[in-house]
């Protein structure tokens, strides 16, 4: 059986940009449609939903973080990269924490972006293909690796990608606290440019997710000097 091309949806109010990206993509094997705002983005996913979004940050309206913000806050996990023109680290921190999965700071080359949106489907792919049928049961927790999905107590959890992959990163060392530096490598890749910052933003975006106590956390601990651990929620 033929495997259907990835589909990507570029969302972007500037159309000479939109046309380079769909043509260049296309190019690289990707099935791409265009949005120029945050209507025809919600059109786009009602009608077929992408795999991936190519997201512009500064648009008029309904800006890049509003609609990241508004699409993670229904539930939406489909991956998100930003295109930003700002360089300022704190925005790209703004972007993750609205739930960006990466951020492509312009001007950019094409074939960057491209590495970008390979680097974040290499991080869906195997837990897609490879770990079919995987569970682990901690705590008030079921994780299903193969299908990417969270519950609590039965309850279905709504987590980007990023976070499943920073929650799957500890999940596989139960109770063993990983560095940052481990936790980027494990979940975002060794080439990913992520700040320990950013690491930090992510975990507290998963804490709320899973429902975990922002101050004194019983499920994502902070093990001071080391980084955090995954625990079944027991113990002091």
């Amino acid at each position: 059986m033929t495997q259907r091309p990835t589909s990507i949806l570029v969302v972007d109010d500037d159309q000479e940009l939109r046309s380079l990206l769909q043509r260049f993509l296309g190019e690289h094997g990707f099935q791409v449609r265009t949005a120029e705002n945050g209507a025809m983005l919600d059109r786009a996913l009602e009608r077929d939903p992408p795999d991936l979004i190519v997201l512009d940050l500064m648009m008029p309206g309904e800006d890049g973080l509003a609609i990241c913000r508004r699409l993670r806050a229904a539930g939406e996990v489909v991956p998100i990269i930003m295109l930003t023109a700002k360089g300022d680290p704190v925005d790209r921190i703004v972007g993750l924490e609205m739930g960006a999965d990466d951020y492509l700071a312009k001007p950019f080359t094409p074939r960057e972006l491209v590495a970008r949106i390979a680097a974040v489907l290499r991080r869906l792919g195997p837990e897609r293909t490879v770990l079919r049928d995987e569970l682990l049961d901690l705590g008030p927790f079921r994780i299903n690796f193969s299908a990417m999905t969270v519950e609590r107590d039965g309850a279905p959890l709504p987590l980007s990608s990023r976070e499943f992959a920073l929650l799957a990163a500890l999940a596989r060392s139960p109770g063993r606290p990983l560095s940052r530096a481990q936790l980027i490598d494990r979940a975002m890749g060794r080439d990913a440019e992520v700040t320990d910052r950013a690491i930090d933003v992510q975990i507290a975006r998963l804490r709320r997710a899973l429902g975990d106590d922002a101050v004194s956390p019983r499920y994502v601990r902070t093990i001071w000097g080391v980084g955090y651990a995954l625990t079944d929620g027991g113990g002091s």
